[in-house]
């Protein structure tokens, strides 16, 4: 169990957020989590914040699975951890040891008729496809 001053340090320097999800919520929500998996990288000083990081409930079981399915799960390469998405969203390699970059995006309050409406007008597999074409035809 980790502590609620680390805890507290955290949201002090980055906000009650999850660090996957970029949204704020309920410091009662958050969790505090090992950046680099405990089974991997041992128990760092709680001091040393930058080693651990705040994941809402959903997040940190995501986590949680893809790491236990990494082939580095076996592996116990703790340098391999530290350029994964799961340790470090901000600045990573890959994630889970696939060359694949992430955008989540949260659509809330009332955004979420733009998101029914996406759906609507593209179908919940088309969507990401649609997400893609846009981002690639701004940055083009």
């Amino acid at each position: 169990m980790l502590s609620k001053t680390l805890k507290q340090a955290l949201i002090g320097k980055h906000g009650a957020r999850c660090f996957i999800y970029y949204e704020t919520m309920s410091e009662d929500l958050l969790q505090v989590d090992h950046r680099v998996p405990y089974e991997i990288g041992g128990e760092p000083d709680e001091k040393d914040i930058e080693k651990y990081m705040l994941l809402c409930p959903s997040a940190n079981r995501a986590k949680s699975w893809t790491c236990e399915h990494c082939a580095n799960w076996t592996n116990k390469e703790p340098t391999f951890c530290v350029s994964c998405y799961w340790a470090h969203p901000e600045n990573y390699e890959h994630i889970a040891g696939k060359q694949q970059k992430v955008i989540s995006v949260m659509f809330t309050g009332d955004e979420v008729e733009d998101y029914k409406r996406l759906i609507e007008i593209s179908g919940i597999d088309g969507a990401q496809k649609t997400i893609k074409r846009l981002v690639r035809d701004f940055v083009e």
